[in-house]
């Protein structure tokens, strides 16, 4: 889901900012939200015993990996496929014996759409296969076809247009900045290390988060990224216009293909009416480069592409799936404690490491305390999210039909900006179940083990974390951090003034390889990461519904108090009179 290499790449993560909008609380919320804490968590060690031995001994997170990745595959948000994963989850959940395993809808996504095959082949000057894949929501060329080619570099204005108007018609286009490559790479694996570890437990005094994933609050930044992205929808229309055939975009080295919306040719791609006007494909840049000298060399060059996509709906909904765990304690039975990550993925590869990991991390924490037998005193619930990778509207539906529903500005220079990006403006219009909300974990880092957790600087549950990482201490769980965290499904719950939390994964090589790429598949797994996260995750959800007192909750959110905070100060440099 997320990664820092660029702020525009960071869009196409199923991105979101740690804006909070809020309304003063309810007593009932005061009351919730300021409960009495204990000094000291009671833990039952014997029962976090027995997660441990079933979690880390008796596992079948990797059963899980393979049905999910290998027999359904890639997961895109309103596909067959995506329908197929949700089918396939609320199986598993019926079958490990949850209750009311189930889709809801959280409202209408866009155009349902599969990529049945791509190939694009060099045929002259010589001959090469190109690896390629189609960019989502790419339409369908009419069969294969073949063109000569001709590289356009990245349009910036409509006046742009003027050069190229006459010269595309049948042409194969090689769109965009051409790709520099490094022949001396780093290291793609990496391991937090005790040092990285300390400066994630250290607050940063200069306010900069970027590395924990947290996005700038900037309007005009986001009206400028989203601007850029409106564009791509002409130049799309204008390529079209001109009756050219394709357009080949750079995707990544060494047998590495990112693709994702941001290679699309614009961030709507998905909806009707944003449909994009000419077939698209990423193909690996050393391809593209190869190509690219040849042509700008006067070398003649032909390609053969068949871009095979299907669309299966112009208004699909989107969906999520939820089961419980029922509470058995009748004073907190109807308090919830939910478990979860998002099951859409992207199409080049399988999605297994985002968000797969952190689907199966779920259910295998759900299966971990069915087959244990565990009666919770609140209710344990799993949420597997549908959008996360188009803007976070599957938790963020949920929220909006359960619990409060944000309010959004405006005004006119915004409305380009999706929703979820756009300065939300208070109060939050909360709901009778927002009381009754415990507290939500996430997943969604990849396939690394879990080294500690962002406890999104809220003090009183840091310290209650501290106490729970005691017992898995030697799994290699140490770091509580009061930093923030964004760009995933917990942050729709802190939106709203609910606890929600992610984890800090070891990244092994999540944001270099696997990230949106044709190598995100099951041979990426790492199997012993994944059974400690289950492992802590089932010990984390546990500990949270057997507590007396519910998780503490941060002050809600207000941003015109924030806004008033921002302010300079009258009478700084005035002496009042004695």
């Amino acid at each position: 889901m997320k990664t820092h290499p660029s702020l525009l790449l960071q869009v196409c993560l199923g991105i979101s900012v740690l804006f909070a909008a809020g309304a003063k609380p309810t007593q009932s919320q005061s009351t919730q939200a300021s409960a009495a804490q204990p000094a000291h968590e009671s833990l039952d060690l014997a029962t976090i015993s027995r997660i441990r031995d079933e979690g880390l001994v008796h596992s079948h997170i990797m059963e899980y990996a393979s049905g999910l990745f290998d027999g359904i595959g890639p997961r895109l948000t309103g596909s067959p496929e995506f329908e197929r994963a949700a089918q396939w989850s609320i199986d598993q959940l019926r079958r490990m014996g949850t209750s009311n395993p189930h889709e809801e809808s959280w409202g209408e996504f866009g155009m349902g759409w599969t990529q049945v095959g791509t190939s694009v082949l060099m045929t002259a000057p010589s001959t090469a296969t190109i690896l390629a894949q189609a960019t989502p929501w790419s339409p369908a060329t009419q069969g294969e076809v073949t063109g000569d080619v001709i590289a356009v570099p990245e349009i910036e204005n409509e006046a742009g247009f003027n050069k190229w108007k006459g010269k595309l018609a049948g042409k194969i286009i090689l769109y965009g900045k051409v790709p520099s490559i490094n022949p001396d790479p780093t290291n793609p694996l990496e391991h937090y290390d005790a040092a990285k570890l300390e400066h994630f437990a250290s607050y940063p005094l200069n306010g900069d988060q970027e590395d924990s994933f947290v996005l700038p609050n900037d309007p005009p930044f986001w009206e400028k990224v989203f601007a850029q992205m409106a564009f791509k929808e002409k130049v799309a229309k204008f390529f079209a216009d001109e009756h050219a055939s394709t357009v080949l975009v750079p995707g990544g080295f060494r047998g590495v293909i990112h693709d994702d919306t941001g290679s699309s040719m614009g961030w709507f791609v998905y909806r009707l009416e944003h449909k994009q006007a000419i077939p698209s494909a990423v193909i690996a840049s050393e391809a593209f480069l190869r190509m690219n000298r040849l042509v700008s060399h006067d070398v003649p060059v032909k390609v053969k592409v068949n871009i095979d996509t299907h669309f299966s709906g112009d208004h699909v909904d989107g969906h999520d799936v939820i089961a419980d765990i029922p509470g058995t304690d009748p004073s907190l039975k109807d308090q919830v404690v939910m478990v979860g990550g998002h099951l859409d993925s992207w199409i080049a590869g399988t999605g297994a490491t985002d968000d797969g990991a952190g689907t199966i991390i779920a259910l295998e924490a759900m299966r971990i305390l069915k087959s244990l037998n565990i009666q919770p005193r609140r209710t344990i619930r799993i949420g597997l999210w549908g959008g996360e990778e188009q803007g976070i509207f599957g938790s963020s539906g949920y929220i909006r039909n359960h619990y409060g529903s944000l309010s959004y500005t405006k005004k006119a220079e915004e409305q380009a900006v999706p929703e979820f990006l756009r300065t939300q403006t208070g109060p939050v219009a909360v709901k009778p179940d927002h009381a009754r909300f415990d507290v939500y974990f996430n997943a969604d880092n990849g396939t690394g083990r879990f080294l500690g957790i962002y406890s999104e600087g809220n003090a009183q549950a840091a310290r209650v974390f501290e106490q729970w990482a005691a017992p898995v201490k030697d799994l290699g769980f140490t770091t509580i951090s009061m930093r923030n965290t964004g760009s995933t499904d917990h942050v729709p719950f802190d939106q709203v003034g609910l606890p929600g939390f992610q984890f800090i994964q070891d990244p092994r090589d999540y944001d270099s390889v696997t990230h949106h790429s044709n190598q995100d598949t099951y041979e990426r797994m790492s199997e012993p990461d994944l059974k400690q996260a289950a492992t802590i995750m089932a010990i984390f959800v546990y500990n949270a519904a057997q507590r007396d007192a519910m998780m503490p909750r941060l002050p809600m959110p207000n941003p015109p108090l924030d806004e008033e905070r921002a302010k300079p100060l009258e009478g700084i440099y005035t002496t009042a009179p004695k």
